[in-house]
């Protein structure tokens, strides 16, 4: 087992780093341009998984807890996996061209996803680009108290797995310099609200404890879970981010190719693995990952994986309020 490292976050002098690479690959690839803008087929697709996820929740309705287990963690965990990667490709507008259409769009995404999360996760993850490990204004980092409630023992990180979706929530406090409430976050609450009561009335509650269990292991204590480790978590530091080239890209929407994202935002989940192909001499050299499920077991069993594992830094360009006031328009 791998020697632990302190528990404490790492920190960087250095601004964030996704920027100066962005303009060396643009430089030395101009081409890559032509790899950018929206893709309307994903809407297809959203369209196909949210059909899908309720459909089986019906299916389900009369279904006994061991098989709204089983069917959760086997195919519903994957349908809400691919749910959010979606409401990321609407966040960075590219699905339709209109920034009003992809917000609303990831209204209708959300909703077998039963947490009111797209409006607030099109609002944060907007400046975790601009501010990546800025202590104030990065909703990815974990809070202090977090960090050192889970330290770096199995059950303890099984634990905040388990529970990923309410640790999220409780950062919101923390990033005091963003404001949380707008129209578009009472319109989200509001209709996953409604969803959720006609989902009762119509389904049945075991339809909806199949689609909240689909909800937490998208997220949490699955393979799936650990993309969220896989992004950001130091397994090779100073190196901040990390791309994974395994094969469940093909059912993630290449959301596993982070470092290609964060240089150039504006190219959809259909093209990203063009931009390795394109400018591999930027990516050959950085460490990645095969293995959703070989990651996930390490950070489970490995004491120097904890959510301490991050490189944090203060200060930021620009001020935060302006930024999440500019990330969270809608047109």
């Amino acid at each position: 087992m791998s020697q632990s490292r302190p528990l404490e976050f790492a920190r960087s002098t250095e601004k964030e780093p996704h920027l100066e690479r962005a303009r060396a690959i643009l430089r030395a690839h101009p081409e890559i341009k032509d790899l950018c803008g929206p893709t309307p087929i994903t809407a297809v697709f959203v369209l196909l998984l949210v059909a899908g996820q309720v459909a089986i929740a019906w299916a389900l309705r009369d279904s006994p807890w061991w098989a709204l287990l089983a069917t959760a963690w086997l195919v519903g965990a994957f349908i809400d996996h691919g749910l959010w990667v979606l409401i990321h490709e609407c966040t960075h507008n590219l699905v339709f061209r209109s920034p009003r259409l992809n917000a609303a769009l990831q209204l209708f995404t959300n909703l077998p996803i039963l947490f009111p999360a797209a409006a607030s996760f099109r609002k944060y993850h907007l400046i975790h680009h601009r501010f990546q490990g800025d202590v104030e204004l990065d909703a990815d980092l974990a809070t202090p108290w977090e960090a050192k409630l889970i330290g770096n023992s199995f059950f303890g990180k099984a634990f905040w797995q388990l529970n990923f979706w309410a640790f999220q929530a409780m950062r919101v406090p923390r990033l005091r310099r963003v404001p949380f409430f707008d129209r578009w976050y009472i319109a989200n609450m509001t209709i996953q609200l409604a969803f959720i009561g006609a989902s009762y009335a119509l389904l049945g509650p075991r339809a909806l404890i199949y689609m909240f269990l689909s909800s937490i292991f998208a997220i949490g204590l699955h393979p799936l879970g650990a993309r969220w480790i896989q992004e950001h978590f130091l397994v090779k530091a100073p190196q901040e981010t990390y791309s994974y080239y395994g094969p469940l890209n093909w059912v993630a929407f290449n959301v596993g190719y982070h470092n290609e994202h964060h240089d150039v935002m504006r190219v959809p989940w259909t093209r990203l693995p063009k931009v390795r192909q394109l400018a591999p001499e930027f990516y050959d050299s950085l460490h990645y990952h095969r293995s959703w499920t070989a990651l996930w077991l390490k950070f489970l069993f490995d004491p120097s994986l904890s959510l301490y594992s991050r490189m944090t830094r203060s200060g930021g360009s620009g001020d935060g309020t302006v930024q999440a006031e500019e990330a969270s328009k809608a047109a």
